[in-house]
């Protein structure tokens, strides 16, 4: 998807109102992550998972709507690194601005959601363990200074790696997926791992949770994936059915290496096996046919499902697997469009297996390590610095209690006592007085 400024015309009701739905289906994939990540996490922990993913929806919204969106579609400074301020505070975009065949405004919000989770991502590799005071301020520093430059390099008007590199990513591979996932290695290796980490069981609390949540974020994604044809057409058609094919070889591809490897296909597995499959298609959706697109997903699954076990050996907690499943996935999918593209979706260039060599495939992998390489530098820079005035950690009497408890003065689930048989009650206050309790 090229997402430079386009030429000035008239508003294309059809367009409109498929990109208006498609905007609120990417909206509702952050309160999917939220029940995906909650459903994962011990049940002392799951309010304060639940929170961090809806926190980002208002911090990224400001950041967007104050530079944001400005930086990363406003006229290109030079060298193709970042937009300019123009339309800072959204300055001169009224209802009537256009964008192609869409309201800018309309096309600014779209945008604005996908800025919301890719943030929101990242809280799975440090849950259980980071401060939520340090992620109020953790995220809009990372939404400026990693997120945006990568989407304009990726999307905005003379942007470095679409414009002069000769890329592809259709929806989001490298701004969402691999920044994510990069960033999310870089905050827990400055966190460190949980205490217990790979002495005691840390299984999901609620596996419906993760199954609902799963569910909605695959009816999002097609807002994710076939709205960013920007319009009601083909091409969207084309992107939406490639989102559905990966996700079920993706889910299928998860499981089969399960059986073979464990001698059961888990609920956790599905889940899971279905987002690594939507997670590879995303910035291929638009370049690949149908065979690629199942092609894609199978191998994001299958391979994704032995990435996740990859931090045990190498000791780093990525607690919900952003690592295995975003990181790996988006690599999976980004790459794969220089195997696979077609020209019938890309309008021009292909993949080594039609017939492209191996020039398409080069572009994407200097993409894919330019774009990790950065969002792992930065977010760690940026945790470091921020570990180093405030304090990125909960403490350890924190950590044991829950966050639920000692951040949120709440438990999602009320068992009617608490700690060492203390009563729960619906007071605030109370619920305070023993939050030192182990």
């Amino acid at each position: 998807m090229t997402l430079a400024t386009a030429l000035a015309g008239s508003i294309d009701t059809g367009d409109t109102a498929w990109l208006l739905a498609a905007t609120a289906l990417v909206l509702l994939m952050t309160p999917g992550l939220a029940l995906f990540y909650g459903g994962m996490v011990r049940t002392k922990s799951v309010l304060n998972m639940l929170m961090m993913s809806f926190v980002s929806i208002a911090l990224v919204t400001v950041v967007w709507l104050a530079a944001g969106y400005s930086l990363v579609f406003g006229d290109d400074l030079g060298g193709g690194l970042i937009g300019g301020l123009k339309h800072a505070g959204m300055a001169g975009l009224g209802p009537d601005a256009v964008h192609g065949t869409v309201p800018t405004l309309l096309f600014a919000t779209f945008q604005l959601t996908f800025a919301i989770i890719t943030a929101a991502l990242i809280s799975g590799a440090v849950a259980d363990r980071v401060r939520f005071g340090a992620w109020l301020v953790f995220v809009p520093v990372w939404a400026l200074l990693v997120y945006v430059p990568v989407a304009h390099w990726v999307w905005g008007p003379g942007g470095w790696i679409a414009a002069h590199l000769g890329a592809l990513d259709f929806a989001g591979g490298l701004p969402v997926e691999i920044t994510s996932g990069a960033s999310g290695l870089a905050l827990c290796l400055v966190i460190g791992p949980r205490l217990g980490f790979k002495s005691e069981a840390m299984r999901p609390h609620n596996l419906p949770m993760v199954v609902l949540g799963a569910g909605l974020l695959w009816f999002g994604w097609f807002g994710f994936n076939a709205g960013s044809a920007l319009g009601a057409n083909g091409l969207a058609a084309a992107a939406f059915l490639n989102t559905l094919a990966a996700g079920c070889t993706g889910l299928l591809g998860w499981l089969f290496v399960e059986q073979k490897r464990d001698g059961h296909p888990t609920t956790l597995g599905a889940a899971s096996g279905a987002v690594a499959g939507l997670v590879a298609i995303t910035p291929s959706c638009g370049s690949v046919s149908l065979l690629g697109a199942l092609v894609v997903g199978l191998a994001a699954g299958a391979v994704c499902s032995y990435a996740v076990g990859w931090k045990f050996k190498l000791n780093y907690d990525d607690s919900l697997d952003v690592v295995g499943v975003h990181l790996v996935g988006g690599v999976i999918g980004t790459l794969l469009i220089g195997v696979f593209a077609v020209t019938s979706m890309t309008g021009g260039p292909e993949g080594l297996l039609y017939g492209g060599g191996l020039a398409q495939l080069g572009r994407q992998l200097v993409a894919v390590v330019a774009v990790g390489a950065y969002a792992f530098l930065v977010t760690y820079g940026i945790g470091k610095l921020l570990d180093r005035v405030m304090g990125l950690r909960a403490s350890e009497e924190e950590e044991r209690t829950g966050l639920d408890l000692t951040v949120h003065a709440e438990t999602a689930y009320d068992h009617g006592v608490l700690g060492h048989g203390a009563p729960v009650s619906s007071s605030v206050p109370s619920l305070q007085k023993v939050t030192s309790q182990p």
